[in-house]
């Protein structure tokens, strides 16, 4: 396959090793780990794992070791560095023994369970150094639950002889590591599981995570386009920009955005949920924001907008949990329902006086929105609400109140843009 030029210079960069990961290495076993809470619910659950010892990697003499095969899987959503993460398995294989092989289990933890897989070999390898993306593999979002599915992948890690698997995904995807751990550990399969954190969200964490890889990398990428949209807002003077940023639950990624650009106005989550916030208090704060700059004949500017944003204001954190229960429920007789504007209607005579109050307050796109097809759990899908259309609309009708009250005498014209996928796959 004929390469650029640039492509060419990008394979040649080797990222910077720590001392400890250059040479000869030793394991050095510390202090017995305990979870931040729920010590004794949580040991009930991983009796087998559960206060292993922390272990520190510190330089060491070169010292012979035996061939080793591993396994590694990439999942649940992309992030930058992947890549880079299972080429710096391969070459520390390699390094500690050239008979050490890796096998890359395709299309997520599916391909443990279904026995789909390809060696990872050097030419394979140096093909997808430094670049975005997961496609070296292919990732899934298949969740490890069953005792048939730790079964069958026993059966395909002792055909290959395989005694390490490295799991590198989210919160969800170390979870699933931890339970095959506990379960492999349980029943002496000889199988170390290593979870590797990935999750350009910012929210998997602690104090030896700095952060997970990805992250970084996504927030210059958005913080890239907010910037070439702000160059655009100043020089075209007439648009609000309103900004979704990718981040499932947490607002890490709008934070740092907003730390990098400064734009005129960014909306935390947290924040929001802390202060006990209503919708409607959510817009008066923009609204005023928008109204300040109007005074400065300043018609223009930018809004980060979190992914999750809906799931923290508390009146909608209940209904969204009153919908999940509802319409799993009453499944059969709300999909009967055809029509759009009936489905909403039965759904708003049966929820509570205080969600159904909620629930009428919100433009019928949005009510639609909440109604759509759940997710494997039941769940709104929170990631398809279109938040920021939603704070675009409730903001242009208070504005036009104000301005009916002299409050406001400015203009308000606003564009609406989501960032998430433009950043997940970016060179790293």
């Amino acid at each position: 396959m004929a390469i650029s030029a640039l492509q060419k210079e990008r394979a040649k960069y080797a990222p910077k090793l720590p001392k400890s990961l250059k040479g000869g290495v030793k394991v050095v076993e510390g202090a017995a780990t305990k979870s931040i809470a729920d010590q004794e619910e949580i040991k009930k659950l991983f009796p087998n794992t559960y206060g292993m010892p922390l272990l520190t990697i510190e330089s060491g003499s070169a010292t012979t070791y035996p061939a080793l095969n591993v396994g590694v899987i990439l999942s649940g959503g992309q992030a930058p560095g992947g890549h880079n993460v299972i080429s710096g398995i391969f070459d520390g294989l390699k390094a500690l023994n050239a008979g050490s092989k890796l096998y890359g289990f395709l299309g997520g933890p599916s391909g443990l369970v279904e026995h789909q897989y390809i060696e990872l070999t050097a030419s394979i390898i140096d093909e997808y150094r430094n670049t975005g993306g997961f496609d070296i593999i292919g990732s899934g979002r298949t969740k490890l639950e069953e005792t048939a599915q730790y079964d069958k992948g026993v059966e395909v890690c002792n055909k290959l002889g395989i005694k390490a698997l490295v799991i590198i995904g989210g919160d969800d995807s170390n979870t699933n590591a931890c339970v095959l751990a506990e379960y492999y550990k349980q029943n002496n399969t000889g199988i170390q599981v290593i979870g590797c954190p990935k999750t350009i969200d910012g929210d998997l964490k602690n104090e030896m995570i700095e952060t997970s890889f990805g992250f970084d990398t996504a927030c210059k990428v958005y913080s890239e386009l907010i910037g070439n949209i702000q160059r655009d807002a100043n020089s075209a003077k007439k648009y609000w920009h309103f900004i979704k940023l990718m981040g499932r639950s947490a607002s890490h990624i709008g934070l740092e955005c907003v730390l990098q650009t400064q734009a005129n106005i960014c909306i935390i989550s947290e924040e929001v949920e802390q202060k006990k916030q209503t919708l409607d208090e959510v817009v008066t704060y923009i609204a005023e924001i928008v109204a300040k700059r109007a005074a400065n004949n300043e018609n223009f500017g930018t809004a980060l907008i979190p992914e999750g944003l809906i799931e923290f204001i508390p009146s909608l954190k209940v209904l969204i949990s009153e919908l999940n229960d509802t319409l799993a429920e009453k499944a059969a007789k709300f999909n009967a329902i055809e029509a759009e504007s009936e489905k909403i209607s039965f759904v708003a005579s049966i929820l509570s006086a205080d969600s159904a109050k909620a629930f009428k307050s919100l433009p019928t796109n949005i009510q639609a929105q909440l109604l759509a097809d759940r997710d494997p759990h039941g769940n709104v899908q929170v990631s398809k609400i279109e938040t920021e259309k939603l704070l675009i609309e409730m903001v242009a009708d208070k504005l036009k109140i104000w301005k009916s009250e002299g409050k406001f005498k400015g203009k308000f014209n606003a564009q609406n843009h989501f960032f998430g996928y433009e950043g997940r796959c970016a060179d790293p």
